[in-house]
């Protein structure tokens, strides 16, 4: 149904055009000089309201030998044939034909031309070519009256009686010249239009005329590939018959119920062949669609659409200022499969992305529109390291180093049977082998939610060392993990910024702890919030401000901020994360390692 609705719709824009051009030929017939048979130049208005160019009507002229009255030579030229660049001794001493030679010339075979028989135009009453034509008065119909205005809600011209008549009261009437003049400069106006225009028009024509041979050709084309087609399923069909008849021997049974075919598939399948469609729209992959160092694309086709060749991918800034005004949609073709590596994006951005399939049968719709938050800071890319303060026996890391696992085991029972006694418990702690020392820099992990108690942050590489020499007391009512400090040291070291920042997560709940700078659409607070517990997102952003000494704790699938808190940033600072009970941590992997076809957004780069 589709094809057919697709079909005629392809037959009513050829219809269209074909009847543009015809229209467009015949608006140039309008415009061509009968005499030279190209456009008017200068034209003039002969009695019979034909038109000639002013230089086609010299020449005429020239030729019949008017050049002035009476033969005269030294007369006052009255036409253009009789300019000082067309008089002769010759020609000066012809005098004016008669007018029933008048008649023959030029006149009778301009009567067949323009008012053939048949025609409204042959109802047209001649007039006599002279060099002196003065037009007469035009006459009202009603009252045989010279009309002298013209009415403009009527639209016709009228005499001194109808314009006193009821018939006019209230309508617009201005003098003839008037009207005259208007019109004049209005057509004037059109025909400079006209003529100004004639190359981009007569360029249009060629396109058109252009298009409607190359549809002829394709349509051509397309009918002959059907047919070739058609026939090659026959000559195969035909084949197949006979190889089956071979197959047909005498046997111990006279049934040759053996020899029965099942058509039945192939029944369906030559009722649903059709024509090829374009790819349906394609759905983007927002489970497996991020942005991180990179933007990360990944799309699918539904079900039952026909397949694409290939697809085209175009994005867009959306959050540039508004006197800049909106910015262009960039667009990387004929990438293969169905994902695609876009590198390079701007931080702290808003990128709106569209894909579209394309097959022989033309390119299909667009895609629902995705937009994508870029981080606030470029990606800082490290490993763990666990050299420092991990134990191997509650501690596992991964061999790419990306991952990190808690396993309490029995080391934690026999604390935890010590627990009761006044014993302290140890907090395993895995560093990052990357330290920041300027610039604002971002990282994102997942935590898994079964964890007991994880702490993600940063702090100064010199005092994280420190710590693992003694162990902090997590029993201790005087140990505050999140400042980072020992809450009962001196007044002095009050106002300096801690030299850790973590943030707590234990059980699938984040604790936003008093003394930092949550956010009050999360805690329904201004200002300091109170203590309280926020559902873990899928990934957590960090984003360390060197500069400010101000660490931010988002959510790095929507980058909703959860928690900022200050930090010492004096030394080498280092991503840190703790444990404390079974728990693990998975840093966000670079866009870039995927092993998926690349396109670059500062040029245009693709792996084969």
């Amino acid at each position: 149904m589709a094809e057919g609705e697709d079909m005629q719709t392809f037959t009513s824009i050829m219809d269209a055009l074909v009847r543009i051009s015809t229209s467009m030929k015949n608006m140039e017939k309008e415009l061509l000089c009968p005499v030279c048979q190209e456009m008017y130049k200068q034209p003039l208005v002969l009695p019979c309201t034909h038109n000639v160019c002013q230089a086609c009507a010299r020449e005429v002229l020239g030729q019949q030998g008017y050049i002035g009255h009476g033969g005269d030579p030294s007369s006052e030229p009255t036409s253009p044939a009789s300019t000082p660049s067309t008089r002769s001794p010759r020609l000066s001493r012809r005098t004016l034909p008669k007018p029933d030679r008048l008649d023959r010339l030029l006149c009778n075979e301009c009567f067949k031309l323009f008012h053939p028989w048949g025609t409204q135009k042959a109802q047209h009453e001649p007039t006599l070519p002279t060099l002196s034509f003065r037009p007469k008065g035009l006459m009202c119909p009603d009252h045989k009256e010279e009309v002298t205005h013209y009415c403009k809600t009527c639209q016709r011209l009228v005499c001194q009686l109808c314009r006193v008549r009821r018939t006019h009261s209230g309508h617009k009437i201005t003098p003839v010249l008037s009207a005259y003049q208007a019109l004049k400069d209005k057509l004037t106006k059109s025909l400079t239009y006209i003529l100004g225009n004639q190359d981009t028009v007569q360029t249009q024509i060629c396109e058109l005329e252009e298009t409607v041979r190359h549809t002829e050709v394709s349509g051509q084309q397309a009918k002959e590939e059907v047919s070739q087609l058609v026939r090659g399923l026959g000559a195969v069909l035909e084949e197949k018959r006979a190889s089956l008849l071979q197959t047909f021997r005498p046997a111990a049974s006279s049934s040759f119920r053996h020899c029965q075919l099942d058509v039945g598939r192939e029944m369906k399948l030559l009722t649903e062949l059709n024509f090829l469609r374009v790819p349906e729209a394609p759905v983007i992959d927002t489970q497996r669609t991020f942005a991180y160092d990179q933007i990360f694309l990944c799309w699918r086709l539904p079900p039952h659409s026909p397949p694409a060749w290939h697809y085209t991918v175009e994005f867009r800034r959306t959050d540039v200022p508004a006197q800049q005004g909106p910015t262009r949609w960039q667009r990387r073709e004929e990438v293969r499969g169905t994902s695609a590596l876009l590198e390079n994006p701007d931080t702290g951005s808003v990128y709106v992305l569209r894909v579209w399939g394309c097959n022989k049968a033309g390119y299909g719709e667009y895609s629902e529109d995705v937009h994508l938050h870029t981080p606030p800071a470029p990606v800082l890319h490290f490993f763990l390291d666990g050299r420092w303060g991990a134990s191997r026996e509650r501690l596992a890391i991964s061999k790419d180093q990306r991952a990190v696992r808690s396993v309490p085991g029995l080391p934690l029972l026999l604390a935890a049977e010590r627990l009761l006694t006044g014993c302290h418990l140890s907090v395993d702690v895995v560093l990052g082998d990357v330290a920041v020392t300027q610039g604002r820099s971002y990282w994102a992990c997942a935590v898994d939610p079964a964890s007991y108690l994880v702490k993600v942050g940063v702090g100064l590489e010199s005092k994280l060392q420190e710590s693992f020499q003694g162990a902090p007391d997590v029993i201790s009512p005087r140990y505050d993990p999140d400042s980072g400090h020992d809450s009962g040291a001196e007044d002095a070291t009050v106002e300096a910024s801690p030299p850790f920042a973590f943030l707590t997560i234990g059980m699938g709940k984040i604790l936003l702890g008093s003394g930092a700078s949550a956010n009050p659409g999360l805690t329904g607070r201004d200002g300091p919030a109170a203590s309280c517990t926020v559902p873990l997102p899928p990934r957590l952003g960090i984003c360390l401000d060197y500069e400010r000494g101000r660490v931010s704790f988002l959510d790095a699938v929507s980058f909703r901020g959860l928690l900022e808190c200050p930090l010492d940033c004096s030394g080498p600072v280092c991503p840190a994360f703790c444990f404390i009970g079974g728990g693990a941590v998975q840093l966000q992997e670079p866009v870039g390692t995927k092993p998926e076809r690349k396109v670059t957004i500062g040029g245009f780069a693709k792996l084969d």
